[in-house]
């Protein structure tokens, strides 16, 4: 059975402006029903690729394919109009002299009832069709947000563009909207391609991460695996705060506070970050002098003092200090707890959660 072939396929692709690469040789798959994000800072590329994909920029090299089939190159290149993509940004963009009814329409073909069944279904399923006939002023942000989802796949594009498009909401309606806008989406068939700078909005929504840093991307996969193999220690403090233990190898061994860590494969005298995030750290209670004892899983304890303590919500940030080198680290805990500032404690790390990294 030969392979599916994906919906959208980007090979190869670059970008430069004024003599600065702006999308540095992007390759990446989207099937359809899928929904891949494009994560990563402002400024790292990811409006631009969307851009491009769109046909609203040419890229200097490389090939665009939808279906199977060609769409863009350094010579051949398909109209925006023609490629089949709907596009949401972060500002609706509907015509404010429009009604939601004339809005949605707007881009269909067909019988004038055609077309009314099409709006009329689609404003339905985003629970908008008591408001059919209001016009853009009298909508809320949420409501607008819903009429430029229906409008955008009333065409039954095969692929959906959408860049930053629920920034502008307020946080208590963004997680409905995510979820019912990837519902519409699924249930269409279309393959989604996302730009977005909130990992929480990725591993929401994605069923792949393309993480992008300085025009290229640095890690593909699953919201898991990004999230729990990262390629770099950038890679996993964008995700998260994390918590940076340095060293130097000795015979693929790294000394800490925590014990010996193995570096197999780098050479001696390297210096090594080993990250770490606050919610793995283990907290223990000084007994006399002494912490727990050392365990395969969670290594050997450090003693550390409370510097700080804060609840945040649903768990509480621990700041200590580190008898071993006086370097700082924190810990976050499920739920409240606060101990004061100089209350000895010992910390064991996960040794399952921690990532070597040579130093940069």
């Amino acid at each position: 059975m030969p392979d599916p072939v994906p919906r959208l396929k980007l090979e190869h692709i670059t970008r430069s402006f004024a003599g600065r690469t702006v999308v540095d040789d992007v390759s990446l798959e989207v099937m359809p029903g899928e929904v891949t994000c494009l994560l990563g800072p402002s400024g790292c590329g990811k409006s631009t690729t969307l851009r491009i994909v769109a046909g609203v920029e040419m890229q200097d090299s490389g090939c665009i394919w939808v279906d199977g089939e060609l769409i863009c190159d350094t010579v051949l290149r398909v109209p925006p109009e023609r490629r089949s993509i709907g596009l949401m940004f972060q500002d609706f963009a509907l015509f404010p002299h429009l009604s939601v009814a004339e809005n949605v329409a707007f881009g269909l073909t067909g019988s004038k009832a055609d077309k009314r069944a099409r709006v009329e279904e689609l404003l339905d399923r985003v629970d908008m069709l008591r408001l059919i006939d209001a016009f853009p002023h009298e909508l809320s942000g949420g409501e607008q947000q819903r009429v430029a989802l229906a409008r955008a796949i009333a065409p039954r594009p095969s692929i959906m563009l959408m860049d930053e498009p629920f920034s502008g909401l307020d946080n208590r309606l963004r997680d409905g909207i995510r979820d019912e806008t990837l519902s519409v989406l699924k249930e269409e068939g279309t393959a989604v391609l996302l730009v977005t700078h909130e990992p929480e909005e990725a591993m929401r929504m994605a069923d792949r991460i393309a993480l992008m840093r300085n025009g290229h991307i640095v890690q593909q996969g699953a919201p898991y695996n990004v999230f729990n193999a990262p390629a770099d220690k950038e890679a996993a403090a964008f995700f998260s705060d994390i918590n940076v233990i340095e060293g130097t190898v000795r015979g693929a061994l790294t000394e800490t506070a925590f014990g010996q860590f193995l570096a197999p494969g780098v050479p001696d005298g390297t210096e090594v970050e080993i990250v770490i995030r606050p919610q793995h750290l283990r907290i223990d209670f000084d007994r006399n002098g002494r912490g727990p004892n050392p365990t395969p899983s969670d290594g050997t304890p450090a003693r550390a003092v409370v510097e700080r303590s804060r609840f945040i919500g649903k768990e509480s940030l621990v700041e200590f200090r580190l008898d071993y080198d006086g370097s700082r680290i924190s810990a976050t805990v499920p739920n409240v707890f606060l101990p004061k500032p100089g209350t000895v404690l010992w910390l064991m790390i996960r040794r399952d959660r921690c990532f070597v990294f040579p130093r940069t």
